[in-house]
């Protein structure tokens, strides 16, 4: 408890992971509460407002089709935040497992599996995550599916080195002698043992992940209107007559994207310097 309490105050001491902190958790209940308190519909059309700049009654103007772009700002926060968590938990839950097998097997098992992360790892990551999109349809579930498909070999190669390192522990080998098997020395030992860096690492992949969505919602092979995404917001900046009159539907977004995935990764480098202190400045 005393640890926990240490490492707490590290990570409090660290302005930038406290900034990180509180800007994700306002982003967050934004996000989840934020379209309850909206007296506007997200996909209500008036073109007779339409490229309206802010005024008192839209704060952040409207889009080519009238809608209010606050109001779909709040909305995209929601689609987007949940992309990033369902593509890092599929990349964890396939880079954890692979990783885990092929550390502590060893052998042909750690060879194959070794293989196949250097053969996704060499994957131009847009031009195929593009191509499955057109395959099998450009969607919000479709771009979580693909994005922790593609996106699980840093974290599986991570897990394997450690793994590699904990199975010459005596509390394996007593495991062993105990008559465990392989599967529960894994998941009950050796997993709980590395699980802080599994979470650092889920915390950079949700800002990795965002920042994926966002560049293919941005190239239309993401999330698709009229669901709102911060990606998809920002395809309006393709248009030069909007990227030069009208700022307000695409700042925004960028905005949101650029603090959010900086705010996470401020956080997580705070849990890589209170887990790991010889990485601090």
């Amino acid at each position: 408890m005393n640890i926990n309490n240490k490492k707490a105050k590290l990570i409090l001491r660290n302005k930038r992971a406290v900034f990180g902190l509180i800007f994700l958790g306002l982003i967050t209940l934004t996000s989840i509460f934020g379209p309850l308190l909206m007296t506007k519909d997200r996909d209500e059309i008036n073109t007779s407002i339409a490229n309206k700049p802010p005024s008192i009654e839209h704060v952040l103007g409207t889009d080519d089709l009238g809608r209010d772009i606050l109001v779909r700002l709040v909305y995209g926060g929601r689609v987007s935040l949940a992309v990033g968590l369902g593509a890092t938990f599929i990349s964890l839950t396939i880079g954890v497992f692979l990783g885990a097998i092929a550390g502590y097997f060893g052998g042909k098992i750690d060879l194959l599996i070794t293989i196949l992360i250097d053969i996704f790892m060499c994957l131009p990551f847009f031009i195929i995550a593009i191509i499955l999109a057109s395959l099998i349809g450009p969607s919000m579930w479709n771009s979580v599916v693909i994005i922790g498909f593609l996106g699980w070999t840093t974290i599986a190669r991570i897990v394997r080195g450690q793994v590699l390192a904990l199975k010459e522990r005596q509390f394996i080998e007593a495991a062993t002698c105990l008559g465990m098997d392989s599967m529960e020395i894994i998941f009950k030992h050796i997993i709980p043992n590395i699980m802080s860096s599994i979470i650092v690492y889920a915390t950079l992949g949700i800002a990795g992940a965002i920042l994926a969505e966002s560049g293919l919602s941005y190239l239309g092979m993401g999330v698709k209107q009229p669901v709102p995404s911060w990606g998809n917001m920002l395809s309006t900046a393709r248009n030069m007559k909007s990227l030069m009159r009208y700022w307000w539907q695409w700042a925004p977004p960028g905005v949101m994207v650029f603090l959010t995935i900086l705010s996470i990764n401020f956080i997580g480098d705070g849990l890589r310097s209170t887990i790991n202190p010889r990485t601090k400045e």
